[in-house]
């Protein structure tokens, strides 16, 4: 591709050639389409515009060093997807169709892939929305799934470097036994006000605390959250977290590593024992956390002195993207070699 600065791209939007489509229409999905547009036709009472039927995923396409294009756990995506369905009543995708969406959209925007060498990937963004018009809040009868796929930098201008955040106690992100665990547009809404917030005061991200009693550690407003301390890695159980594929991937590289895995609430208190610490998502994966600030106890808790990533951040970091790029063996099946 010429005119594209792979090293210096942006986390944003960029046009690519193709995205592909499938529409659900009469109980049952047809055939998978091929487009150009960047523009999708809707009904003006659309549940998608009116009562929040959205469901996304995120994904990353990479060109590795042995010159294969792999994209990582497709099918525990499409997996998270169903279950988001079966939170707000929406059909659900047949993994095998996500799977052949995945590649062929891929294939398609091959040339859109950044090289290995640059550190940027190829995004890919699943997202199912009900279609059909409902005036009364019911679910809708028709729905289009589709994915687009954009080059992408680092989610964070430095890429692989620590962050500081900020703890808010005057914002929810989503409620115990709410959609805080369905991956759908309306969580991230909520967080928007919160994350301006953090970002006027200077930090990369807001944290939240548990909507019940802001007593625990819930999550980033758009990434799991895990703590290093004693060989273990722990990060928060909750009934109103995303459950990240990373956070999940992470958990299971610290085994294979050595290290003990802990899944359990994290009390706001116990973070002052905590030796590393870090926000975990597909876009990021692990964004380190120098230092976590909470404004209302005028209390600071610092991970981080030197300012640079702790040394089980940048292995667990490594492991993780050695096995995204085929450098380490994929013990798990994790990566599908797309062709």
């Amino acid at each position: 591709m010429k005119n594209i600065d792979w090293s210096n791209l942006p986390f944003g939007y960029l046009p690519t050639d193709y995205n592909v489509r499938c529409y659900y229409r009469n109980g049952q999905w047809g055939e998978i389409e091929v487009s150009s547009s960047e523009s999708i036709n809707i009904h003006m009472a659309a549940t998608a515009l009116h009562y929040g039927q959205e469901a996304f995923e995120g994904q990353k396409a990479f060109r590795c060093p042995d010159g294969k294009i792999r994209v990582f756990r497709i099918k525990d995506n499409a997996e998270r997807m169903q279950s988001t369905c079966r939170g707000i009543l929406m059909p659900e995708l047949p993994t095998e169709i996500f799977v052949e969406m995945v590649r062929r959209v891929v294939l398609l925007n091959e040339r859109f892939i950044p090289p290995y060498e640059s550190g940027a990937s190829l995004y890919i963004r699943p997202l199912l929305i009900g279609t059909g018009p409902q005036v009364g809040v019911k679910p809708a009868n028709e729905y289009l799934f589709i994915i687009f796929v954009t080059p992408v930098g680092p989610y964070f201008k430095g890429g692989f470097a620590t962050n500081d955040y900020v703890i808010t106690r005057q914002y929810d992100r989503a409620a115990p036994q709410g959609t805080g665990i369905y991956k759908v547009g309306g969580n991230y809404a909520a967080g928007l006000r919160a994350n301006r917030w953090a970002h006027e005061l200077g930090y990369a991200g807001e944290f939240y605390l548990d909507a019940k009693e802001k007593k625990y550690i819930d999550e980033c407003g758009a990434a799991n959250f895990f703590g290093i301390k004693n060989n273990t890695y722990i990060t928060p159980k909750s009934s109103s977290i995303l459950p990240s594929i990373t956070n999940r991937s992470l958990q299971q590289i610290a085994q294979d590593l050595g290290y003990k895995v802990e899944a359990r609430p994290i009390p706001e208190e116990e973070l002052s024992t905590f030796e590393e610490a870090g926000a975990c998502g597909t876009a990021a994966v692990i964004s380190p956390i120098a230092k976590l600030d909470d404004p209302e106890r005028n209390t600071s808790y610092v991970f981080s002195k030197d300012g640079k990533p702790g040394p089980v951040s940048t292995q667990l970091y490594k492991t993780f993207r050695d096995i995204q790029y085929g450098i380490l063996e994929d013990k798990h099946g994790w990566t599908t070699i797309i062709e």
